[in-house]
């Protein structure tokens, strides 16, 4: 068995491979891919009505922008020097992709929320992903480049240091980290505009006692409307009502549009094959519920066009609600340049990457194939809240914010890569911290300038098109 002193010597070998300081030496290479062709070739199987939509919400700014284009960023660190130092990555880690939920025992949470391009990588990727998205949200919120740098420093100093606690503690001490949640910083009470379109959270420990000085984190009571019990009945005001007495979602076009007999029915049918991929006990509890109604979706800025539904379940009456989300998984935006994953099925490699990354994953989490063979998961619709939007994030709480998600991303990489080795590589010293800041304003540049050329195709009424 691999001792833990031969398991650092692993991560400070990798330095070799790709130096701490290389990291923030990024230049865009002369043969680089016209990213609006990556874009396209990756909405070749969306929905068309919806790809108007997806281009606009992409285009209203550099961080929407930034959002949308997970594949080009992947396709530009793939020519960045790799550590080898492998992890189950996120794959789309920008800043609005963490936030704050509830578990299923109702605690207040931390945690990755997305897990749509989950696939086995870099460590470095996720972290410069992270980066990058802060200074490009620094910037859109008017802040000159020595506060988006800091920001981003902060978000790669967190990750580095929580790398390393985490590697001193024993296996089991590492996957059940749960937090303490009588002192979460303000950011819990930033850009509350009630249940928002994420995935389920997971906890970030700040009761460890080798955590940072509270002064790094601003002691704050936790929001009174997280105290109380999370049920879905937010949700069920928000997103239905009941014309003829019966309950049923509501239209929103083109975000809520109500699904036709035909597709109703396919529902139905796969909602059995998605039972299926629950574990034993989760069963008993999903049939405790019947399905009453399913609506198509759009979400997000990157998911618009995806096929996507809600669907409305009632428990013991209809005060009683659950509502499960069914997405379209295809390949991760990671694939290629990385190697194909593990799992042949897509809703399969999302529902795996999202179990071993967050460390209280949605229990209805399942997969199942649909019609003309495309591959589908299902997941919980979960009130997640924190700053919904860029323009919500003050210089302080986009400080605090980014010191979150380092953390976060940091014990979801310890659980499922070498933290011992990657704690190894990154060292004592910011050598890592510092690159990966330089790097997030230069691909902050890099985004700036792909944001105008879609502006630009599109003000000339085209749509981007595969090269």
């Amino acid at each position: 068995m691999t001792t833990p002193a031969d398991r650092a010597l692993t991560g400070r070998a990798a330095r070799h491979r790709a130096s701490r300081s290389s990291h923030g030496l990024w230049i865009p290479p002369a043969h680089r891919t016209d990213p609006l062709a990556v874009l396209a070739g990756r909405n070749s199987g969306r929905i068309p009505e919806l790809l108007p939509l997806h281009y606009a919400r992409m285009a209203a700014s550099p961080f929407a922008f930034l959002r949308g284009a997970a594949a080009v960023m992947a396709a530009d660190l793939a020519h960045s020097p790799r550590t080898g130092l492998t992890v189950q990555l996120c794959g789309d880690a920008h800043l609005l992709n963490f936030g704050f939920s509830a578990s299923p025992e109702r605690a207040l949470l931390f945690d990755l929320t997305n897990f749509d391009e989950t696939l086995p990588g870099p460590f470095e990727w996720d972290v410069k992903r992270l980066a990058a998205s802060i200074a490009v949200a620094a910037r859109e919120n008017g802040q000159p480049d020595g506060e988006a740098r800091g920001a981003a420093l902060a978000a790669a100093g967190a990750y580095r240091t929580w790398m390393r606690r985490l590697a001193d503690l024993g296996e089991l001490d590492v996957w059940y980290r749960h937090p303490d949640t009588t002192d979460l910083p303000a950011l819990v009470r930033a850009g509350q505009r009630g249940p928002r379109d994420a995935d389920t959270g997971g906890p970030v420990d700040l009761s460890d006692p080798a955590a940072p000085s509270r002064s790094s984190v601003p002691s704050a009571s936790p929001d009174p409307s997280f105290a109380r019990p999370r049920t879905s009945l937010p949700a069920l005001e928000k997103l239905t009502d009941t014309p003829g007495g019966r309950r049923r979602i509501t239209p929103d076009p083109p975000v809520l549009e109500p699904v036709g007999r035909i597709d109703a029915a396919a529902l139905r049918r796969i909602f059995i094959g998605y039972r299926s991929t629950l574990p034993e006990d989760r069963r008993v509890l999903l049939d405790r519920f019947r399905f009453v109604d399913a609506a198509r979706q759009v979400v997000g800025v990157g998911g618009v066009g995806i096929r996507c539904h809600l669907v409305l379940l009632e428990g013991r009456d209809s005060a009683d609600p659950l509502f499960l989300r069914i997405k379209e998984a295809g390949r991760s935006a990671l694939e290629p340049p990385l190697p194909r994953g593990a799992y042949e099925h897509q809703g399969h490699r999302v529902v795996a990457g999202q179990r071993l990354l967050q460390a209280a994953a949605d229990p209805f989490l399942g997969w199942v194939t649909g019609p003309e063979g495309r591959h589908f998961y299902w997941r919980q619709l979960r009130d997640v809240k924190g700053a919904s939007k860029v323009g919500d994030l003050t210089p302080a709480l986009l400080l605090d914010h980014a010191r979150l998600c380092g953390t976060a991303l940091a014990r979801a990489h310890a659980r499922s890569g070498d933290r011992i080795a990657i704690a190894a590589y990154l060292g004592r010293a910011d050598t890592f911290d510092r690159a990966v800041a330089d790097f997030a304003l230069r691909y902050a540049d890099r985004t700036a300038l792909d944001h105008a050329g879609l502006r630009a195709v599109l003000a000339s009424g085209r749509t981007p098109a595969a090269g």
